[in-house]
């Protein structure tokens, strides 16, 4: 039996325990959250959130790539959300690797140098900044006023807010 096989098992008891429900596409909350892809982040557990409450969106890194900005306006502009939280996170896989060193073993292994950005980084809340800034400069995403950034430590699980300058 593969770990998705017993997945999809637990699926189907999960499935039993509820009666069926339909939720509004739209998140509750309008939040859309950002976030790493990393399995030590209970996003749900951390900030107490439920089911259609907020939209979540995960990659390594938790970064602002063109398919973020992408879902980010699809989730403004056609399901209402109005608020953006960036969280990312200490002890960040991103951090142990480079662009270049990850690029190179990519085209070793390949032929092939990836078209698509690494977007490593070793400072979670330099990062987060940054992040922060390349969602508020985009002109696909309407609702840029609130913008918050944090970094949860993976150990305490504790979140604290990343402020940026607003000069």
């Amino acid at each position: 039996m593969t770990s998705i096989d017993e997945l999809v098992g637990n699926n189907d008891g999960y499935a039993n325990g509820f009666e069926p429900q339909h939720l509004d596409v739209r998140p509750s909350r309008r939040l859309a959250i950002v976030t790493c892809m990393d399995s030590r982040l209970d996003v749900f557990a951390a900030l107490g959130l439920g089911d259609g409450e907020a939209h979540i969106l995960r990659n390594a890194g938790g970064v602002i790539t063109d398919d973020v900005i992408r879902s980010l306006a699809i989730s403004q502009r056609k399901l209402g959300t109005r608020e953006i939280m960036l969280i990312h996170h200490t002890d960040c896989g991103m951090q142990k690797l480079t662009d270049d060193g990850f690029r190179a073993e990519l085209q070793a292994a390949t032929g092939v140098a990836p078209a698509f950005a690494i977007e490593s980084f070793t400072d979670p809340d330099t990062d987060v900044r940054q992040s922060i800034l390349r969602v508020r400069r985009s002109e696909f995403i309407p609702h840029r006023e609130v913008v918050r950034g944090f970094v949860y430590d993976v150990d305490t699980h504790r979140l604290h807010e990343v402020s940026v300058d607003q000069r």
